[in-house]
């Protein structure tokens, strides 16, 4: 079964962390021996500063290194992704799905399946760009995404035949910060908690914590910044769900 490779906060642009970047996927590529053994899910704020010019390519030059390596990769937008990460403007949604979906046909939640997971991308960005809230860094999902959340997991045949269902998405659900937190997390909640869901990923808020049993979930995962920006924690967690949670690990990389 495919094992997970959990990435985020790679804050592409911001002093040498690009450099750094590059390291990490040349670790990940030389110590993983079968790429299509593995699923890497990036849990936003891919870039720095999406106003910079050039911030996206930059971004994907390193995971379309992981690509052409055989790997498969998973992405959901952070609040730097649609602009400076405390000022966002809607004009850089359709870029980003240009840039790392290479369509801009895409409507979240994101459905991809692997094998027997079934993962679910949120974009907890999404009411969170009309003109008097897009400042600061907090983070909305927004009824309308909530409930398609909710009839996927509820009425999608695919995913329901599925043994695992992994939800992620940018912001922290469970620990808010002063104009940092997810709005409408006890709607999140609401829904994870009616169903058998197998892990929730997220970054955002740099701390890298482990939070398992939140709202019944046996894995969730704080990713921290996967290239430790200002010296914050970067667990790189290598997860295999058919096992116990006990067993993933921070590869290191």
């Amino acid at each position: 079964m495919k094992k997970i490779i959990h990435l985020t906060d790679t804050h592409i642009g911001y002093k040498d962390l690009s450099t750094r970047m590059g390291d990490i996927v040349t670790r990940i590529i030389f110590t993983k021996e079968d790429a299509s053994d593995y699923v890497i899910v990036h849990t936003g704020d891919v870039v720095e500063d999406a106003t910079r010019d050039g911030s996206y390519d930059e971004a994907l030059s390193h995971f379309k290194r992981l690509q052409a390596a055989g790997f498969k990769v998973l992405f959901v937008p952070g609040n730097h992704d649609y602009g400076t990460g405390t000022l966002g403007h809607n004009r850089y949604i359709s870029d980003f799905k240009t840039h790392f979906f290479e369509t801009t046909d895409v409507v979240y939640p994101i459905k991809t399946v692997v094998d027997d997971i079934a993962f679910l991308g949120l974009d907890s960005m999404a009411e969170e760009l009309h003109w008097y809230d897009r400042l600061w860094a907090e983070g909305e999902l927004g009824s309308d995404q909530l409930d398609r959340l909710s009839d996927y997991i509820e009425n999608d045949e695919q995913i329901k035949n599925c043994t695992y269902k992994v939800i992620y998405l940018h912001h922290h659900p469970f620990h808010p910060k002063l104009f940092h937190h997810l709005k409408d997390t006890k709607e999140l909640g609401e829904i994870i908690t009616k169903h058998s869901i197998s892990a929730i990923l997220f970054g955002h808020n740099h701390d890298g914590k482990i939070w398992n049993g939140k709202w019944g979930v046996p894995r969730v995962y704080d990713g921290g910044t996967t290239t430790a920006k200002e010296g914050k924690p970067s667990p790189h967690r290598v997860i295999d769900l058919s096992r116990d949670p006990v067993f993933d690990y921070d590869a290191q990389f």
